[in-house]
């Protein structure tokens, strides 16, 4: 009779069997931990990284489309032409902008008041309308602007860039300090230059000394004369910068600008109400006088 095998406890039996190594939750396998130690982490690339440098001005760019777009301020290039009024552009994107000037186009409106522009800027400029924002601060007399042209063409009077002479300078200034020291002895009506003065004079003396030699209509200053010249010649050499639109005279042409940026610069002293041109407000305070 064969003899029994011999039962194995269970410690044995462990002992026998190849051990198997327990995962943790989370813990990477031992191949893998070491594929991780071996393979270094890959470079970063940084993100403002500019390889593409200018030669003029040494600005750098990400990629060479953007040099080559950038390096037509300095060349002065215009290739996109408008095919309306042959206006040129350097940018295709400023074209498409232009282009909304003659389709009407106007998508970006004002939440406040519904107004519409054709373009983003110019609603950035209306709205500080209604903010009362004016970040554009002067650092001669702290005067404060909507817009940076504004806060330039304000700067000429410190800096006397539109003025040859001290004396027109300061009788300029007088405009702003409120000074009028030149009083019209027939109706006490005052004004800041001795000029203004002497051609108010010629109101009630009926002197016209300037004639026009087209329809004889005579002007008691020169200004006035060239001003009605333009209706004869057609020269209307005032011109938007928004819409190519030419004007006759410059205070026109300020009139119309309002339209762009929305300014009401003339404000009413009984209700807070605004308007873009003086006869607006004039018309307006006939309400509360009656």
């Amino acid at each position: 009779e064969n003899d029994p095998e011999p039962t194995q406890t269970k410690e044995e039996k462990e002992e026998q069997e190849p051990q198997q190594i327990k995962e943790e939750p989370g813990r990477p396998e031992p191949q893998q931990a070491e594929k991780e130690k071996r393979e270094p982490d890959p470079p970063q690339i940084e993100e403002e990284e500019k390889p593409f440098k200018c030669k003029e001005c040494e600005k750098r760019f990400i990629d060479i489309s953007s040099l080559n777009r950038h390096m037509q301020s300095h060349t002065e290039e215009k290739p996109f032409t408008c095919k309306e009024c042959d206006r040129s552009f350097s940018r295709k994107s400023s074209l498409k902008t232009h282009m909304k000037i003659h389709t009407g186009e106007k998508p970006f409106i004002c939440k406040e008041c519904d107004r519409r522009f054709n373009r983003k800027s110019n609603l950035k400029t209306h709205m500080k309308i209604h903010t009362g924002e004016k970040p554009f601060t002067c650092k001669e007399c702290k005067k404060c602007f909507f817009q940076i042209s504004d806060l330039k063409r304000h700067m000429k009077i410190h800096t006397r860039e539109n003025f040859s002479q001290w004396a027109i300078l300061n009788a300029h200034m007088k405009t702003h300090t409120g000074e009028k020291p030149f009083i019209c002895k027939e109706c006490d009506r005052r004004f800041n230059r001795k000029s203004n003065l002497k051609t108010h004079m010629k109101i009630h003396t009926g002197e016209k000394p300037f004639t026009c030699k087209e329809c004889d209509k005579s002007f008691i200053a020169v200004s006035y004369l060239k001003k009605h010249m333009r209706t004869h010649t057609g020269e209307k050499p005032f011109k938007c910068k928004e819409c190519d639109k030419l004007f006759y005279q410059i205070s026109n042409l300020k009139r119309h600008t309002r339209t762009h940026t929305g300014e009401k610069p003339f404000k009413c002293k009984e209700c807070d109400k605004s308007f873009m041109d003086l006869s607006s407000l004039n018309k307006h305070i006939q309400i509360h006088t009656g």
